[in-house]
């Protein structure tokens, strides 16, 4: 299929909050923890409001564009992209030579 711009998948940041618990609260609640964390949250443990570890999801969540336009449009959004929205966005992916999603370590 040629690109355009309903085919591209991107990546919408959508900044959910991070949630502190403490090491206790995390070993009592495991199950609730891992629903948020699920639910797309990144949880932060603490011992003594130190932090120990990060628990997030493995990956984000990623739509077509003519899917994030859908939702967006579902949500009300009156946002018009120009005609000249789908080759900016082939020339932003082509000028990128490392990957989009490089790993959260690096």
């Amino acid at each position: 299929m040629p690109p355009t711009q309903f085919n591209y998948i991107i990546r919408i940041a959508v900044a959910k909050p991070v949630i502190h618990i403490s090491e206790i609260e995390a070993a009592k609640n495991f199950a609730d923890l891992m629903a948020k964390v699920r639910a797309g949250n990144e949880v932060v443990i603490e011992h003594d409001t130190q932090p120990v570890a990060i628990v997030s999801p493995v990956e984000p969540k990623l739509r077509l564009l003519s899917e994030a336009i859908a939702l967006a449009e579902a949500k009300g959004s009156t946002v018009t992209l120009d005609a000249g929205f789908s080759q900016d966005l082939e020339n932003i992916l082509k000028s990128h030579r490392e990957p989009l999603s490089p790993a959260l370590w690096d």
